[in-house]
């Protein structure tokens, strides 16, 4: 069995500024790490090769340095990963990610499983999972409690529906988002980091795709952008009142009916 698990670099800081005109994330200068939703995926992955047979790989949309991640996902126990950067994919919306990582998927190979971390914690949408699925023209379960069967056609799994939980089958190949108590991901292996060799990451760009109309991908390829993102205002404008409890309620409402808050 292949599978392959979809990760991301996020910041490591929440203090993370916003540009004014793209409305995107500065990442330079700031320090990255996993997204923590993805070490879970990963040990699914690891886990279900541990008992069903198969590898797994990794993938990443990102700058070079997204190759970090890729190498951590090998010293877990990953063979290989695929990181997709091209200053092209910049500025890219869930939309145009989910596009660019189908497209990545497709130049790849193919796999009976693809596995993705609930959600990023730089974004929080957590839609990018079922998009790719869409573009990959493959079924998608998300909220993924547990993996539970595996065989050549199926895959038997456990997920949550808000109010209740659901055991499926799923024919293979799918798409799958995992829930961030479904595992206790396992520590890379410095043993593993001090061996790893270059050839376990491979950059591809956008031209290497099938689809290599710019239009396609980052801003251009965009359905939304973020219009303003500004930072709350800080106000220091206090004031006290005293008196008796029917004064201080009076007081209170006299604030409310004059701000319009009611």
């Amino acid at each position: 069995m292949k599978i392959l698990v979809c990760i991301k670099q996020v910041p490591g800081s929440n203090n993370v500024e916003v540009d004014p005109v793209t409305g995107v994330l500065k990442r330079n200068g700031i320090k990255s790490k996993m997204n923590p939703y993805d070490l879970y995926a990963i040990e699914t992955a690891l886990s279900l090769c541990e008992r069903f047979g198969g590898e797994v790989e990794t993938i990443t949309m990102g700058p070079p340095q997204a190759k970090e991640i890729i190498i951590e996902s090998v010293c877990m126990g990953a063979k290989r990963g695929t990181v997709l950067s091209d200053r092209r994919f910049a500025g890219a919306d869930v939309l145009a990610t989910a596009y660019t990582i189908s497209q990545g998927i497709k130049k790849c190979g193919e796999y009976d499983l693809i596995i993705c971390g609930k959600q990023t914690t730089d974004g929080d949408t957590a839609q990018v999972g079922a998009e790719v699925s869409e573009y990959l023209g493959i079924s998608n379960v998300s909220n993924v409690l547990s993996v539970d069967d595996v065989d050549k056609e199926t895959i038997t799994l456990t997920a949550s529906l808000d109010d209740k939980n659901v055991k499926m089958n799923i024919k293979l190949p799918c798409l799958i988002s995992v829930e961030g108590d479904i595992n206790s991901p396992r520590l890379p292996s410095y043993r593993v980091k001090k061996s790893i060799e270059d050839e376990v990451v491979k950059f591809i760009s956008m031209d290497d795709f099938e689809d290599k109309n710019a239009d396609n991908y980052g801003l251009n390829g965009s359905a939304t952008q973020v219009e303003r993102i500004f930072p709350p205002e800080k106000k220091k404008e206090r004031k006290k009142f005293e008196g008796s409890n029917e004064e201080l309620v009076k007081s209170l409402l006299e604030v409310v009916l004059d701000k319009k808050l009611i």
